[in-house]
């Protein structure tokens, strides 16, 4: 049956998903498969389809926030896919994160309110420790710069509290913020499927957010490398992934 949001069906076929929450991100991914089919576009959720490596892949978008990942994790379970990895941007929380470096997100702090209206928050964010592995292996491989551990996932973008919010949580030595990570660890975790999360760090820590994004915008050279090496290193760890399950 076809999806209410993301619109696709389980005829798909498709096991592994990359999830970006910029819809523009989708054509840049594409650039990096073979064989791409536009799927739908439907609000946020943009979606082509590709092979890399031999291994089908599919890429929708997911636009801004937990709710609308929610979404899409839970249609993509209903079509069938089994693993995803987020490929996103955040702001780092830490002074030693440069930017364009990537996070690997182990797990993530529940501050949205999309996981927080499935179960309690007490309930554990955590990335699929298979799949991040994978994800270590290949960032390695590609020569990223890469750090692992937990990210901040919370829910508004410009509330008043921002600045004393971001100085707690990297007192606490979380790494980095985004709005995504946590429900889509969580929801996935409850349903049963693989997830991993990588993000591009387009902020360094102690700079205006605002003003860091609009830099992004416009093609920053970091992080517009950051972009291509988080695309290259959930790829190659679908590849390595995908390797693993079919010698299982």
């Amino acid at each position: 049956m076809k999806q209410a949001h993301i619109l696709l069906e389980e005829n798909l076929g498709i096991k592994y998903a990359l999830m970006p929450g910029d819809p523009g991100r989708i054509r840049r991914i594409a650039e990096h498969l073979k064989d791409v089919q536009q799927l739908e576009n439907n609000r946020e959720f943009l979606s082509i389809r590709g092979s890399y490596r031999g291994v089908d892949i599919l890429a929708i978008s997911t636009g801004i926030g937990g709710c609308s990942a929610g979404i899409a994790v839970e249609e993509l379970k209903n079509i069938g896919v089994k693993a995803m990895i987020r490929i996103g941007s955040c702001g780092a929380l830490q002074k030693d994160i440069g930017l364009g470096e990537l996070i690997l997100a182990s797990g993530a702090v529940r501050d949205d309110g999309a996981s927080k209206a499935y179960v309690p928050d007490i309930f554990p964010a955590c990335a699929d420790r298979e799949l991040l592995n994978c994800c270590v292996q290949a960032a390695e491989a590609l020569g990223a710069v890469w750090h692992e551990g937990i990210v901040h996932s919370h829910e508004s973008f410009y509330h008043d509290e921002n600045d004393a919010q971001s100085a707690y949580w990297s007192s606490k030595g979380v790494l980095g913020a985004d709005m995504e990570t946590a429900a889509i660890y969580t929801i996935g975790r409850l349903r049963g499927l693989r997830a991993a999360s990588i993000l591009n760090n387009v902020v360094l820590y102690g700079q205006d957010t605002a003003d860091s994004i609009g830099d992004y915008a416009q093609g920053a050279q970091l992080a517009a490398q950051g972009e291509t090496s988080e695309i290259l290193t959930a790829l190659e760890a679908f590849v390595l992934f995908d390797r693993k399950e079919n010698s299982k």
